[in-house]
């Protein structure tokens, strides 16, 4: 056998791995959709500041992972468009890898998390590692021992079942994988109704405005300004640097969110959800969100100062600053956002 993708399917260039991914399994089952619109309907963009112990800080702009009390975007996205989602985990390396093989036997692909930190086609520093990365596996060949990996970047990757297994199975934090698969049922699909989409708007601008605590949403990207400007106390300065590159490649494209930290995705969703619900103001919404995904990127090119300067500790003033600059205007677009789809709910 030579190693070659499943009939039909067709590797595609994306922005966010999970959406990209989710992209890719709903293109193969006939089923066009836009990363932005699945994001959109998964309500899966906010804000989260995250430093667990033993890690260095972390900026993600998602919601709506499957953290406890979520559905996961995964599973709202299916729900909204009539498609089964199940996902899957075990501690069995052999378990995991016996679930994927059957599937690709079946001629069906299959989304899998795993540490990208492993995988052989990215040039990641030797000590980088991020769990939550979502890929598909396209293809398998027995006598290589190898499958075909569908990315963001539209090619296809052979990689090892051995690298694989290790990057399904990694330990670093704050994500590890977990050998996490997911399986979908297509045989109720149907497109997102209007009531749907703007349901979905109402979640992330409630996540967004009222947090349940002070590390999400608005209240969660003040809570970063301030305590950027604390890392030189809590952390040496590899660590740093460390910090540095990591908040960069997660607000930049680079790093999966389609630049702007999703910002840019969402604000495309907007003008799509305008489209599909017929009320113009969410276009015009997603035009002051597209123009904050630009501060956003003003951010992120001063912690890739930072990653490279002398002294990074120089920098966080002014990071911290443009930050706080972009939660005022956060706040204001999605009190804005909130605002028109609390009233569209009224007038039907």
């Amino acid at each position: 056998m030579t190693l070659q993708p499943i009939e039909g399917f067709q590797a595609l260039k994306t922005h966010h791995c999970v959406t990209g991914s989710m992209r890719h399994i709903y293109e193969f089952h006939d089923y066009p959709i836009s990363e932005d619109l699945l994001l959109g309907v998964g309500a899966g963009v906010g804000f989260v500041y995250c430093h667990m112990k033993g890690t260095t800080p972390f900026f993600g702009g998602r919601a709506n992972a499957g953290r406890p009390g979520e559905k996961g975007l995964k599973k709202t996205v299916g729900r909204r468009t009539g498609v089964g989602v199940e996902s899957f985990q075990t501690s069995s390396a052999k378990k995991a890898e016996k679930a994927v093989l059957d599937l690709l036997g079946a001629g069906e692909p299959v989304m899998i998390q795993l540490d990208m930190g492993f995988l052989p086609y990215f040039n990641f520093p030797k000590e980088y590692h991020f769990g939550g990365h979502v890929v598909v596996l396209a293809g398998y060949d027995p006598d290589t021992r190898q499958v075909l990996v569908a990315d963001r970047d539209g090619e296809l990757h052979p990689v090892s079942l051995e690298v694989l297994a290790r990057a399904r199975g990694s330990e670093f934090k704050p994500f590890p994988p977990r050998n996490i698969w997911h399986a979908f049922d297509f045989s109720h699909k149907r497109p997102p109704t209007s009531k749907e989409v703007e349901q979905a708007i109402r979640e992330v601008a409630k996540g967004m405005l009222k947090p349940p605590i002070a590390n999400l949403g608005v209240k969660g990207i003040r809570a970063a300004a301030e305590r950027a400007l604390n890392w030189p106390r809590i952390m040496s300065e590899e660590d740093l640097r460390h910090t540095c590159l990591n908040v960069f490649i997660f607000i930049d494209a680079k790093g999966g969110s389609g630049g702007g930290i999703f910002r840019y995705m969402y604000g495309r969703f907007l003008k799509e959800a305008a489209g599909i619900t017929g009320n113009d103001a969410l276009a015009k919404v997603g035009e002051d969100i597209c123009a904050i995904g630009d501060q956003w990127q003003r951010v992120a090119h001063v912690f890739e100062k930072g990653y490279s300067a002398t002294n990074p500790s120089t920098l966080l003033p002014e990071a911290s600053h443009l930050i706080l600059n972009v939660a005022d205007r956060e706040q204001a677009a999605w009190t804005q956002l909130h605002e028109i789809v609390a009233s569209s709910c009224c007038t039907k």
